[in-house]
């Protein structure tokens, strides 16, 4: 009888340790799905926004600082008309936002998720149209994301950035500040 349940025990452990690590491969199956799709869509954007550049007039070697405005003012309408009719969660589509938040939530502990609120609650942005396709004005405060996160988020192409606007994520272009997209309440 202690022979029988021994190998009980042992056959119970071993079911549960293999469900648990199949539960653990899943989740982390989606997580890499979930990834992918992501860093495809920032990448898409990134190749788009790229060729819309090639495509306008380059700035001149001495460029007064009017060429300068008026080049980033066609690069702005350029890539806006490229994308006219996207709207919220053509990059952060739902799952992708679900697990941004989750990240965000699990990377960040109590103190440094009160140290977030704080500095989102205090930035000078509230005048930030939040909406896709819409430029960050110059005039407003910038709240980059903490290193913390940055360490953990997928990297972005070289001409993304994320921010913090209130608790809301936003992606946003570097040359030209355009909101290419967001996450509603991602600061937990």
């Amino acid at each position: 009888m202690k022979n029988v349940l021994k190998h009980y025990g042992l056959f119970a452990l071993l079911t549960f340790s293999f469900s648990v690590s199949f539960g653990q491969t899943q989740n982390s199956r989606a997580a890499d799905s979930v990834i992918c799709d992501f860093e495809a869509r920032v990448k898409a954007y990134a190749g788009e926004r790229e060729e819309i550049e090639r495509s306008i007039r380059p700035i001149p070697k001495q460029a007064s600082p009017r060429q300068i405005a008026e080049h980033k003012a066609a690069f702005l309408k350029a890539v806006q008309k490229s994308r006219s009719g996207l709207k919220q969660g053509a990059i952060f589509t739902p799952a992708i936002a679900a697990y941004f938040k989750r990240v965000i939530a699990i990377e960040l502990d109590a103190t440094q998720k009160a140290e977030l609120r704080k500095e989102v609650i205090e930035a000078e942005n509230k005048a930030v149209a939040i909406r896709v396709d819409y430029p960050y004005p110059e005039s407003q405060e910038i709240l980059e994301m903490p290193a913390t996160l940055l360490l953990v988020l997928p990297q972005l192409p070289k001409q993304l950035k994320y921010r913090f606007v209130g608790r809301h994520m936003l992606l946003v272009d570097r040359e030209n500040a355009l909101i290419v997209d967001y996450v509603t309440n991602a600061v937990p």
